[in-house]
């Protein structure tokens, strides 16, 4: 199935006139498709849309350290937890302060960029498992840095968290109202949703011009063979922290976009479990490949949620009662997953065309 998609998508991206009728239904199915969802099975899975497009961000800003750079991070959450944050405290009761969203955002992703440099400086000289250690140890070091800072001066809250988290609003327009434009009702979650689709769009542009800049193809020869890049040139320490501080801005407007969205912050959101997921939709998906990734974070987004609706139903009405909880058998169908997945197609759902050609010539001359 995914090579039919993908021999799909090499026809029609070569065809410019068939490329631009299908950016434009798109485009129409993207628009419609808060709509379609809330007419057919409820509101509630609009937000969930909501979430799969900010886990979809998240996604992409670890796809800049571990797809392009190569460089294993299992505390990428902790970039999240801190944009998350920064928008907390700077839009909400807690200290009083009530900051434009326009200002706030950029603050919690210029946050996140210095605690990328914070994580990535010391870690220079370390790769694969010793990096994913450190770099693990840095994401449970700010959660509990987060749970405990409520004394002796309360900043976060401790283990309470935050609430009454301001939502992003224009000129007075709270984005989480009911509004009615040209006779059509928006509630908040419909337009949360084009706000998140709109930086979603400009997150892929970016990821897409930096994959085909010199700073991209840095990267990858840094990922490929660290010592033949040095050796060609390449100030291999820059272009490692440039990857920390990038993918971890991503992750600090990821945070921030979640704490608008949830209204509530606490340090429980930003677990070792999150981490991992977000690495499995950036490995599942097709590491180094933008559209890849996209591709793992919607499904491992919705997918869970989506066996969690059905699946206790299914189990009443053949057994007659609930024997295995959803939340267990999601991680056990997750697994299997995982498994098959790494067995089947080891590049990943949608694979980069280049990193696909690389290891299918490793394996064929092994």
């Amino acid at each position: 199935m995914t090579s039919l998609v993908q021999r799909f998508w090499g026809k029609v991206s070569n065809d410019k006139r068939a490329l631009f009728v299908g950016y434009v239904l798109l485009f129409v199915a993207l628009a419609f498709l808060p709509f379609l969802l809330s007419l057919t099975v409820g509101r509630m899975w609009v937000r969930i849309l909501d979430f799969a497009l900010i886990y979809a961000m998240l996604a992409l800003g670890l796809n800049i350290v571990v797809g392009f750079a190569g460089l294993l991070d299992l505390g990428y959450i902790a970039f999240y937890a801190v944009g998350a944050y920064t928008w907390a405290l700077l839009a909400s009761p807690q200290f009083g302060l009530h900051l434009p969203f326009w200002a706030v955002l950029p603050i919690g992703a210029a946050v996140a960029a210095l605690f990328g440099l914070l994580l990535g400086a010391p870690t220079l000289r370390l790769r694969g498992d010793y990096l994913a250690i450190v770099t693990l140890g840095f994401g449970e070091i700010i959660r509990i840095f987060l749970n405990n800072l409520d004394h002796p001066v309360n900043v976060t809250n401790g283990p309470i968290g935050i609430n009454k988290i301001d939502p992003i609003s224009i000129g007075g327009v709270d984005f989480t109202r009911v509004h009615e434009v040209f006779g059509i009702t928006f509630s908040g979650v419909h337009i949360y949703y084009y706000v998140l689709l709109a930086l979603l769009f400009l997150t892929v542009v970016v990821c897409v011009r930096l994959e085909r800049s010199r700073i991209g193809r840095a990267w990858v020869a840094i990922r490929e063979d660290e010592l033949a890049a040095q050796a060609m040139g390449i100030n291999t320490r820059n272009i490692k922290l440039l990857a920390f501080a990038l993918g971890a801005s991503f992750g600090g407007v990821a945070g921030g976009l979640f704490a608008s969205l949830q209204g509530f912050v606490s340090p429980e959101s930003f677990g070792l479990l999150e981490s991992i997921m977000v690495l499995c939709m950036v490995v599942l998906g097709g590491m180094g490949h933008v559209y890849g990734v996209l591709l793992g974070a919607l499904l491992l987004t919705t997918l869970p949620e989506i066996l969690r609706s059905t699946a206790s139903p299914i189990q009443r009405a053949l057994f007659g009662d609930v024997y295995v909880d959803p939340e267990a058998l999601r991680m056990l169908l997750f697994g299997l997953a995982l498994i098959l997945v790494m067995l089947v197609r080891p590049t990943g759902l949608w694979p980069s065309p280049q990193r696909k050609k690389t290891l299918d010539i490793s394996v064929t001359k092994g």
